[in-house]
């Protein structure tokens, strides 16, 4: 299974995500979609499941959690917008993690391209994929390919969308 992940589109929808998600099977969104349209969009290429980010409205929250925790390919993943990073959690995402222990972490907000494993959560997969949007300080805009397979998060493609 490969699925893409995306954040912080702040409503603009690279016209190169529909190639780089070209054959996914699920998009992760993890948070500031910015106006609705942008999940429309999304579901053309492939079923969206996200978390609402700071800078989502009433439309967005209301489709989307805070947190989300599901499995997929028998990979436990836990997905959370505003995660922080290793060594320096968002508030109570620490906690949540050692309680919860997933296989992968998805989150975005820093508009910081990170991939990682966390030894210290059990080799935690932690995952951002950067900004996909417009808006921010990041010069470049990616998001990430994810492939799945036995039960393990295989291989994570990162794809530059200006390129």
């Amino acid at each position: 299974m490969v699925v893409g992940i995306i954040s912080d589109t702040h409503g603009y929808v690279h016209p190169a995500v529909h190639e780089a998600f070209e054959g996914v099977e699920l998009i992760l969104h993890a948070g500031d979609v910015g106006p609705i349209d942008v999940l429309d969009e999304l579901e053309t290429i492939a079923p969206v499941r996200g978390v609402y980010g700071n800078v989502d409205g009433p439309p967005v929250r209301g489709q989307f959690k805070e947190t989300e925790r599901f499995e997929l390919e028998g990979v436990q993943f836990l997905m959370h917008h505003i995660g922080g990073h290793p060594n320096r959690w968002g508030r109570g995402v620490g906690t949540m993690l050692r309680a919860e222990r997933p296989d992968v972490f998805v989150c975005g907000h820093s508009h910081i391209l990170r991939i990682e494993r966390v030894p210290e959560l059990n080799r935690m997969l932690y995952l951002n994929p950067g900004a996909a949007g417009r808006q921010g300080f990041h010069l470049v805009k990616t998001c990430v390919r994810l492939h799945l397979s036995d039960g393990a998060a295989k291989q994570a493609e990162v794809v530059h969308l200006d390129r």
